[in-house]
């Protein structure tokens, strides 16, 4: 069943700094206004609202349903290291670059067999044997619906092209991941009981993971989008973001039972 992104405006937050300057370009919003309107896109337009989100979280999906949800998301999972070596790339800073290669190692894991070293991909392929999905299912990208894998395409090649600050506004959806990651866990507990516990530590993880990567993120867009041009590209960005999620989750809401 396709859906629509929410439409609902981004609200205007009333600024002197909104007015044109004499040379006829709009000044930069204040950085309160910047992250307020940044904020704003993700409590109106972030996949937590989805039909099939919402359906999740009512304990109304099948076990099919669940586990091509499991599989379609982990074609995401799987290129969320890649856009981020895109972005680290572009990184200016050896200190921005730190904090965005422990992003990688945060999901590719650090393979030293040490505590919290197997990443979030190998919580996720843990989750899908969780849910009675093998390893070589997973990875089988012939399984993926085509509309999965070209939104995670998009996401990867806007990344890929656009100017490194887009690509570190459209991952700011992490504002919004922890709160959603919380709903999950408690409905993965009450209403889907036949999946191992154990098979939920990705959720687990990122609860703290996403509020500290998107507060971080946060710095980093409104110390550099210094102009307006800059900031409504931000924020365009992370509308784009939330774009891709929903078409993620329209794919999967409908392929084959």
């Amino acid at each position: 069943m396709s859906t629509t992104v929410p439409s609902t405006a981004v609200p205007r937050v009333a600024d002197a700094s909104a007015a044109p300057r004499h040379d006829g370009v709009a000044a930069p919003w204040s950085p309160a206004e910047f992250a307020d309107r940044l904020r704003a896109v993700t409590a109106a337009r972030y996949h937590d609202r989805h039909p099939f989100n919402l359906r999740m979280h009512r304990g109304e999906l099948t076990p099919a349903e669940l586990r091509r949800w499991i599989a379609a998301r982990f074609h995401y999972q799987r290129h969320i290291p890649v856009k981020d070596a895109l972005i680290l790339a572009g990184l200016d800073r050896p200190e921005q670059r730190r904090l965005w290669l422990r992003r990688i190692r945060d999901h590719d894991g650090t393979g030293d067999g040490g505590p919290g070293s197997e990443g979030g991909i190998e919580r996720w392929l843990r989750l899908g044997e969780a849910a009675g999905l093998s390893r070589e299912q997973l990875w089988d990208t012939s399984r993926v619906p085509p509309g999965v894998r070209f939104a995670v395409e998009g996401y990867v090649t806007f990344c890929r092209l656009r100017p490194t600050l887009d690509a570190v506004a459209a991952s700011l959806t992490e504002l919004s991941a922890p709160d959603l990651m919380r709903t999950r866990i408690a409905a993965f507990e009450r209403h889907y009981p036949w999946i191992d516990p154990a098979g939920l530590a990705y959720f687990r993880t990122r609860v703290t993971q996403g509020a500290r990567d998107g507060e971080e993120a946060l710095a980093l867009v409104l110390a550099s989008a210094r102009t307006r041009e800059q900031q409504e590209r931000a924020v365009a960005a992370l509308t784009f973001k939330c774009e891709v999620l929903w078409a993620l989750l329209d794919a999967v809401d409908g392929g084959t039972p």
